[in-house]
């Protein structure tokens, strides 16, 4: 594919950066909060959460001395219009391919 979206859609692949990014969409969130509701270390969190970012699909601010991170709503308005084409790509073939005529089969005279 070799699109943004193929970036985001490798991003979601792995379990935790999946797991990462649904906490995120309840709300903002630092790394110590995310590692202390996962099974994995915090520097493990840091490092799905690079992934994440370099994806677009999460950003960060600096709040004192932590960084918060937030789903990214460009991101996620590309990954929704991403599947919104495939869906439509797909559902209008199938249209076509069922209003196609068998060629084996007799044509209805009008």
């Amino acid at each position: 594919m070799g699109t943004y979206q193929s970036a985001a859609l490798d991003a979601l692949g792995d379990p935790t950066r999946r797991a990462i990014f649904e906490r995120l969409g309840q709300s903002p969130c630092a790394v110590g909060e995310l590692a202390n509701e996962l099974p994995v270390s915090r520097p493990a969190v840091s490092q799905h959460l690079k992934v994440l970012k370099a994806a677009g699909l999460v950003r960060d601010e600096a709040v004192g001395t932590r960084r918060v991170y937030r789903l990214d709503p460009g991101g996620i308005d590309a990954l929704r219009a991403y599947f919104t084409h495939f869906w439509s790509t797909a559902l209008s073939a199938f249209r076509d391919e069922l209003n196609t005529p068998d060629p084996g089969e007799p044509q209805e005279q009008s």
